[in-house]
């Protein structure tokens, strides 16, 4: 397959968008990002080597780039990251057999963004909490303290154990505060799983573009309040990854 080259696909936009001549794709060098379109629908899509490995962390980023500034000027459908397909004979046998579901999905994400909220825990302070809160974890704690872990091998077991729980409650108290405090700014939510042990709240959020500057007022209060606790970080404005894909749609 030397010199063979096959298209990665980006995602599903309305049939007027057009690509910007600064717009990048993936691959070293960059490939051109062109529109493949039927009836109401268009794909961004690029050329790439077929025999090229794709998965480098610049190509996640030039694709993330590309869908992210689309999504801030017109809907976008994200298609699986390392798509590749022939050629345009392939995109448009995507495009055909769905294209209803596809428009109305593009309809329904008009002027909508997605955020993501993610808090981890200040360590100490929140076992300084625990530990406060809780007597049995306590006692643990100052039965292992300054012992030779061999030697306290059952208490720190059951130590960890207490700690984890308490944390595991803790994470699902804040992304209940947090969702209370966006539940008038946003259309849609979505709880992701948490990345670190110490993750505190880890949130999705689809809002009208109109609303994002509030959203944005909501979340530094937010953070505000739960300063010393926690440290919170705001991605966004993002294509809505969590909330629709083509792929999903397809089946």
């Amino acid at each position: 397959m030397a010199g063979e080259t096959g298209l990665f696909v980006y995602g599903l936009v309305p049939s007027d968008v057009e690509a910007t001549s600064d717009a990048a794709g993936v691959g070293d060098p960059p490939g051109d990002v062109t529109v493949i379109r039927h009836g109401d629908l268009g794909a961004l899509v690029s050329e790439v080597p077929l025999d090229a490995p794709l998965g480098r962390s610049a190509d996640l980023r030039a694709y993330q780039e590309l869908l992210d500034g689309t999504a801030a000027v017109a809907p976008v459908l994200p298609v699986r990251f390392g798509t590749v397909v022939t050629g345009p004979d392939a995109v448009l046998d995507l495009l055909r057999p769905h294209h209803d579901r596809f428009a109305a999905a593009l309809a329904e994400f008009e002027g909508r963004v997605q955020y993501v909220v993610h808090g981890r825990f200040d360590e100490r302070a929140l076992l300084r909490g625990i530990l406060d809160e809780n007597p049995a974890a306590a006692r643990l704690a100052e039965q292992v303290r300054g012992r030779a872990e061999a030697a306290s091998r059952e208490p720190r077991i059951r130590l960890g154990e207490l700690i984890s729980q308490a944390v595991e409650l803790r994470r699902e108290a804040e992304n209940r505060r947090l969702l209370d405090v966006v539940a008038d700014h946003v259309s849609s939510t979505e709880l992701r799983p948490p990345s670190h042990e110490m993750d505190a709240v880890h949130v999705a959020l689809l809002v009208d573009s109109d609303r994002a500057n509030a959203l944005v007022d909501a979340l530094e209060e937010f953070a505000q309040q739960r300063r010393g606790l926690l440290r919170l970080r705001l991605l966004g404005p993002l294509a809505p990854y969590d909330f629709v894909a083509a792929h999903q749609l397809a089946g």
